[in-house]
């Protein structure tokens, strides 16, 4: 299809204690530095890296530095590595920021407070860098731990070999030392609202004409419709955006950032995945390949359309109707413009003033490209 790189969830054994479901969670990590055995083998992992690197692709995996199983053995070895209560008890991790308190139960908290735990996690990443080949890490709930844990552990694995570091979250200053790209929420929550027909058109030039949050021009900001968190917890693409789904991947893979397209989607998965069990996708003959293959291309022989500042910039163009956005990004003589209804109905549109009327069906799309 065109993917570069391949964003592998934790490999790592799953903890037993207080595990989740019959699988339990891929984020509750029991050994830092082992393969979860029900995968295969380090060697096996070894070899899926060199065969993605012969076939041109990277691969980066998923890190979970905040929290650890009950049952890693940094638990008894060291215990003061760990966030304790009043009692001195190490506990599950809690978030009490929400309405009701949140109780991760099945993982404990690291203290970033201490020193020797910057080193352990930082060691532990390098381990995999060195040992398997991988090329970089999405790091879960990246803004739970201090910036510069990160910006350290990110000039420590530089030295090793480049690395390319996604942060689960959404915040600039991750991007001053440590990431390369963090997670674009902002435009995924929006397209969900305009699949319901409870946004338009000006809902999504607001988030970048207005964002929340400025990021710097270097920074990639992950695009997509889909993610591992969304299908368990919020919905399939289907429950998500029944027809509307293809318009809203072509605006994910078009609009300023780096598309994510996650498992199953090449397969139009229409289920949510159980998370804490074994729950396996139906990957039928992959209808939706060639959609994605076709989107991929597009970005990649289109300067306008690269990531961060190496993309061109982007210029909203007038509709006259607040159901049918359009844009174009520019760089070095190469214009990509892309017009889109996002209603569930047809739709009559002009562009840029023009006084020529034009129709487009529901959810469908035009994209225009010159050199």
């Amino acid at each position: 299809m065109g993917v570069d790189i391949l964003w592998l969830m934790p490999v790592q054994p799953i903890g037993e204690k207080n595990r989740k479901g019959k699988l339990g969670s891929y984020y509750a990590v029991r050994d830092y530095t082992a393969v979860n055995p029900e995968f295969g083998t380090m060697a096996d992992m070894k070899r899926l890296v060199d065969q993605a690197h012969g076939l041109g692709m990277r691969v980066i995996l998923d890190w979970v530095a905040n929290h650890t199983a009950w049952d890693n053995p940094w638990v008894t070895q060291h215990n003061d590595w760990y966030k304790k209560n009043e009692k001195g008890e190490i506990y599950p991790v809690t978030f009490n920021e929400g309405p009701e308190p949140e109780y991760w139960t099945d993982v404990v908290a690291l203290d970033y407070s201490k020193p020797e735990v910057w080193k352990a996690m930082t060691d532990a990443m390098g381990f995999w860098v060195r040992e398997a080949g991988i090329d970089g890490f999405r790091c879960d709930v990246a803004g739970l731990l201090p910036i510069p844990f990160w910006n350290q552990a990110r000039a420590e694995l530089d030295k090793i070999k480049p690395m390319f570091m996604l942060a689960e979250w959404a915040e600039p200053k991750l991007h001053e030392q440590a990431f390369d790209m963090t997670y674009g929420w902002d435009l995924a929550d929006v397209m969900k609202q305009v699949a319901k027909g409870k946004a338009d058109a000006d809902e999504l030039k607001r988030v970048f004409t207005h964002p929340d949050k400025v990021f710097p021009a270097h920074a990639y900001r992950m695009r997509f419709t889909n993610n591992h968190d969304f299908n368990s917890w919020q919905g399939s693409d289907t429950e998500l955006y029944g027809p509307a789904f293809k318009t809203m991947a072509v605006l994910a893979a078009t609009l300023p950032g780096m598309p994510l397209i996650y498992s199953g989607q090449e397969s139009g998965l229409d289920k949510r995945l159980a998370f804490f069990e074994k729950d396996q996708i139906d990957w039928k003959d992959y209808p939706l390949e060639g959609f994605y293959r076709d989107l991929l291309k597009l970005k990649k022989d289109n300067k306008a359309l690269w990531n961060g500042q190496y993309g061109g910039t982007l210029e909203f163009i007038d509709t006259a109707n607040d159901k049918v956005i359009a844009y174009r990004r520019k760089l070095d003589g190469n214009s990509v413009t892309v017009v889109a209804n996002v209603s569930a109905v047809p739709q009559q549109y002009t562009l840029g003033g023009a006084k020529a009327r034009k129709t487009m069906a529901a959810w469908t799309w035009k994209i225009d490209t010159k050199k």
